[in-house]
């Protein structure tokens, strides 16, 4: 049965050096397996958009070559999908409503793990009312969750200990990028997700948030990232520079270089279209490395 995969970058700025290696690993990935490659705009934390950075991302992927199926589903959109689910979650009483912030919990002098601080359930017997409260997720019965990553391997992480009680929705009713790209993947069919490394803990949230809610669980591929020249996970928020039009073909093979593909040296004056043909028809994940971040290379005019 062909695979459903998906690219959902979100619309804070430009796409950058990163952006595309995620974007080629997911399109790769998808379309080796004969399947579909869906496009996703994760704009749920609307402070974060930068208007008209969307179609940006657009015009981005159709110059490097990309195509993908059906239309591009917007987050934004899907509020009420989430309501639904989030609702679904507090009448069973998988949630409840929190008032601890940041700043409490911080003196209450609340351990960090690795996704930062670790809830201890302050507000779980409190019937506090959603409206005006954040909604955590009670994980206290989730013990360790562990998923076989198609990359790194095993990997596992004790959600009471390492994470606790999670968001689903902010204070200020913004959905969290949890509950909405569990909700996401399931109500588009997503049987694949592709994307870096450093959501290889939130992974392990995801799959207990699918169990609570009785969706089946994709296969991940996690893969490793890029860093800037200070060593820092390349990012918008790091300043990384946009990806260059001028540069489209000579970007990628330094994308499926930085995936260990070993791209054809013949291909360095192809066009991004006959890059990705042959990206695709070549394609070994048994080759990505499970490595630290790498450096990335600067493509001046």
């Amino acid at each position: 049965m062909p695979t459903t995969g998906r690219f959902a970058p979100s619309p804070s700025g430009p796409l950058h050096f990163g952006s595309l290696v995620a974007a080629l690993a997911s399109y790769c990935q998808a379309r080796s397996q004969q399947g579909q490659w869906l496009l996703r705009i994760e704009d749920v934390d609307t402070p974060r958009v930068v208007s008209g950075s969307d179609q940006q991302i657009l015009r981005d992927l159709e110059a490097f070559g990309f195509t993908w199926d059906g239309p591009v589903l917007y987050q934004s959109d899907q509020f009420e999908q989430y309501r639904f689910y989030l609702e679904t979650l507090l009448a069973r009483g998988d949630c409840y409503g929190c008032e601890c912030s940041r700043r409490i919990l911080r003196e209450q002098g609340a351990r960090s793990g690795p996704l930062g601080q670790i809830y201890p359930g302050n507000c779980r017997r409190k019937k506090l009312p959603p409206a005006g409260n954040s909604i955590r997720l009670n994980t206290a019965a989730a013990n360790t969750v562990s998923f076989v990553d198609q990359v790194y391997g095993e990997f596992e992480l004790n959600l009471p200990e390492s994470v606790g009680d999670f968001v689903l929705r902010r204070a200020d009713n913004i959905f969290a990028y949890h509950l909405a790209v569990v909700v996401d993947d399931e109500l588009q069919g997503v049987d694949e997700v592709v994307r870096g490394a450093d959501l290889l803990e939130n992974t392990c949230l995801h799959i207990f948030l699918q169990q609570k809610l009785g969706f089946a669980s994709p296969r991940y591929m996690h893969i490793p990232l890029v860093n800037n020249a200070q060593g820092v996970k390349l990012s918008k928020q790091t300043g990384a520079n946009p990806i260059d039009h001028r540069h489209a073909s000579r970007q990628l093979l330094a994308a499926l270089s930085h995936l260990e593909q070993s791209p054809d040296v013949e291909l360095q004056h192809a066009s991004p279209e006959e890059v990705l043909d042959w990206a695709i028809s070549h394609w070994k994940p048994g080759s990505i490395p499970a490595l630290p971040a790498a450096s990335v290379e600067t493509f001046g005019a």
